[in-house]
């Protein structure tokens, strides 16, 4: 895709910080989310001729709504709902929440001048992104309120050299950009020696994302218990901001027919239990992204499995002669 709205400068209020095991920033999957509803809207609005689809994620502040009452752990700051009516606290489940303010660029699908053939190929621009000003802000954003956009603005790839790419990223600083980076995941789990073969992805996933330490002694001197020693921390296997990602779903059972699953959400739609699917990603400086196409992200099916992917595509979601892993 050549073609791109470029939304900065969305203010957040209250959007969903946990995503499976992970907390603290909502995952690809609720940007998508967002932006296949926003596309729905649009269709209308322009005809069914323009649709949109993957999205870049630049976050520029978060605040997660959790203090640390011990000082080491922390626990979410949750609301006080009313009393019930015998005066006792009404039971709750427990959110966690946070604001953001975040920059998406989403790609766009279709061809402009099928809006309206007697208006000019601007002017139909302009009605996209007038559109799209009016449209998202009436949508949640990762579960919470969008209260602000700074900027709404078309972006034309078509023939963009380097120097008028890095031009449009330095304007979203200050901020980060999530890249996918599960193929490092995967090419760290194949690096492993034979003697770690039973280490599993989760393990190999908290070497990027954990700090982990080890006790230092002279050769040929095996530690036991209470002796005195010297912990240093373990490098990463690469320098970066890497964190956990959700990346999408996988299925644990078979599809079942509309209605068949009791006490479903929805009685017309075909069932299936799924569980997470984590990967890696990492926070990059916009200035650093050559090619936009890098830190797009957009949906992938492939069998029982439904991802958000970004860049290369191509990674296995299998290795072979090992288990099923989730990446």
């Amino acid at each position: 895709m050549s073609q791109y709205l470029l939304l900065k400068g969305i203010e957040v209020q209250n959007a969903n910080a946990i995503s499976g095991m992970t907390w603290g920033f909502p995952s690809p999957s609720h940007f998508l989310g967002f932006v296949h509803a926003l596309s729905r809207k649009l269709k209308v609005q322009t005809s069914e001729a323009i649709g949109l689809g993957g999205v870049a994620i630049i976050c520029h502040s978060h605040e997660v709504q959790a203090q640390k009452p011990g000082g080491y752990e922390s626990v979410f700051s949750l609301t006080r709902n009313p009393l019930t009516k015998d005066g006792k606290t009404a039971p709750f489940n427990e959110e966690g929440r946070m604001h953001m303010t975040v920059s998406l660029i989403i790609e766009v699908k279709g061809e402009v001048g099928d809006i309206n053939a007697d208006q000019t190929i601007e002017e139909n621009r302009s009605h996209i992104v007038n559109c799209v000003k009016d449209l998202a802000p009436r949508h949640r954003l990762a579960g919470g309120v969008i209260t602000a956009i700074k900027h709404i603005s078309w972006v034309d790839a078509l023939g963009m050299d380097d120097k008028k790419l890095r031009r449009m990223m330095l304007r979203l600083l200050p901020g980060f950009v999530l890249q996918d980076r599960t193929d490092r995941l995967i090419g760290h789990y194949e690096s492993q020696p034979e003697v770690d073969t039973k280490r599993d992805m989760l393990e190999i996933l908290l070497d990027f994302t954990s700090f982990q330490s080890v006790a230092n002694h002279e050769e040929g001197c095996e530690l036991e218990e209470g002796d005195a020693c010297e912990w240093s921390l373990i490098p990463k296997p690469e320098k970066g901001w890497f964190v956990p990602v959700a990346v999408g779903y996988k299925a644990i059972s078979e599809v079942y027919e509309p209605g068949e699953v009791k006490n479903a959400r929805d009685n017309e739609t075909p069932f299936c239990f799924v569980e997470s699917v984590y990967g890696l990603g990492q926070w990059i400086s916009p200035h650093r992204v050559e090619d936009l196409k890098d830190i797009i992200w957009s949906y992938s099916v492939e069998d029982d499995l439904y991802l958000c992917r970004a860049g290369r595509k191509d990674y296995p979601v299998q290795l072979e002669d090992s288990e099923e892993f989730e990446i």
